[in-house]
């Protein structure tokens, strides 16, 4: 044979190689696209326009609303007018670090608490950390400021917050901070801040039987570790257990259900990857570590999560809202006996989803950056 025919042939099946591989491919995109469809039952409409980051709000009980910007602008949103509220803390801008998530006391009405999560400087150490405080709105101007919660030390690193806050049944506050970036320093140590879900009383004293209250050296707010950046949580409407979702690496972003004193791995086991593609650990599983209920690979950027209850959502009733910002749609999670059996996509392509809550009215209202807060309508 010729070495013109060998060197025809070699190109012959190099590109034949080529076509099965390039339809391997799309066919295995095809098939991922299929396990997360695009939902057409539902429009939407924007009710808050011209936000840039709405990482977190709330609805006070006239309807009205608060509504963060990362920036460090606290906005009360009454009948289509934006008023800035005076009196926050010193925010500081560092990262994923600003003015992130809010929340109202469960028995706002009575007795007014505001609480926030914000990325302040002060204490030992240049850069920031997480810190939760509370106050009251007065003629929209912050009162009676406390700051309950400080994470320590300040870091340079401007990655890794967490920071949402939900209250549980029995009135404790629990809250998260993310690792900091110090992955193989924070998650799986006690006696440091970072990567740990935490709980208070709402004054923020600590309750008595924390997991690690009688630890030597331990943060005793701490109720669970070995978290990466959970950046949601929601209390489940029927058990009333807490919830949570947090930021993987390259894949291995996961859903959590928290329980007292349990460590959930971080760094340890993962599903995910570096971002270079590297393996940090060779475990998905070990002894004395939590399996997460679902996670994504490739990973969604997870943030905000809610439970519908809402009889507008009849078909969507019991399921679970996480925002995705790097694919930029709300994906519906439809879960059976704490496993996710299906995913579709909602508002997509609308932008990146940064925060989701049930309203009084019962519609969803969606946080999404350089766009404002959007509200779903179920398509008749």
């Amino acid at each position: 044979m010729s070495k013109l025919w060998l060197h025809l042939i070699l190109n012959i099946m190099t590109f034949k190689s080529f076509v099965i591989a390039t339809i391997i491919l799309f066919g295995l995109s095809s098939c991922a696209q299929d396990k997360n469809p695009i939902n057409t039952e539902h429009s939407y409409e924007t009710v808050v326009k011209n936000l840039n980051n709405p990482w977190g709000f709330v609805f006070l009980p006239d309807g009205s609303m608060l509504i963060n910007e990362k920036a460090g602008e606290l906005i009360h949103f009454n009948k289509e007018k934006k008023t800035k509220v005076i009196g926050l803390p010193e925010i500081e801008l560092l990262g994923q670090g600003g003015l992130m998530d809010i929340e109202l006391h469960p028995k706002y009405e009575d007795n007014g608490w505001i609480y926030f999560s914000y990325a302040s400087s002060e204490g030992n150490g240049d850069g920031a950390n997480t810190t939760i405080m509370r106050c009251k709105l007065t003629n929209n101007h912050l009162v009676e400021k406390q700051v309950l919660y400080k994470a320590k030390p300040n870091s340079e690193k401007g990655q890794h917050f967490g920071s949402r806050i939900v209250f549980d049944n029995a009135g404790y506050l629990y809250f998260t901070v993310g690792d900091r970036g110090s992955r193989d320093v924070n998650p799986q140590d006690i006696t440091r801040d970072g990567g740990k879900v935490y709980r208070l009383h709402d004054d923020g004293t600590i309750p008595s039987d924390n997991p690690f209250i009688n630890e030597t050296n331990a943060k005793k707010a701490i109720y669970s570790y070995g978290h990466r950046n959970p950046q949601g949580m929601v209390k489940h409407p029927e058990t009333g257990k807490i919830w949570t979702h947090e930021h993987g690496p390259r894949g291995g972003d996961e859903i959590n259900i928290i329980a007292l004193g349990k460590n959930y791995g971080w760094p340890v086991i993962s599903y995910g990857i570096n971002y270079s593609g590297t393996k940090f650990t060779e475990l998905t599983e070990a002894p004395g570590m939590e399996q997460p209920i679902h996670y994504w690979t490739p990973s969604i950027a997870p943030s905000g999560m809610e439970f519908i209850t809402s009889d507008i959502y009849p078909n969507w009733k019991g399921n679970l809202l996480v925002g995705s910002l790097k694919f930029q749609y709300l994906d519906r999670c439809v879960i059976q006996n704490n496993k996710v059996v299906k995913e579709d996509r909602l508002l997509n392509g609308v932008g990146r989803v940064r925060s989701v809550r049930q309203g009084p009215d019962g519609y969803i209202y969606v946080g999404v950056e350089n766009v404002g807060i959007v509200k779903i309508i179920p398509n008749k």
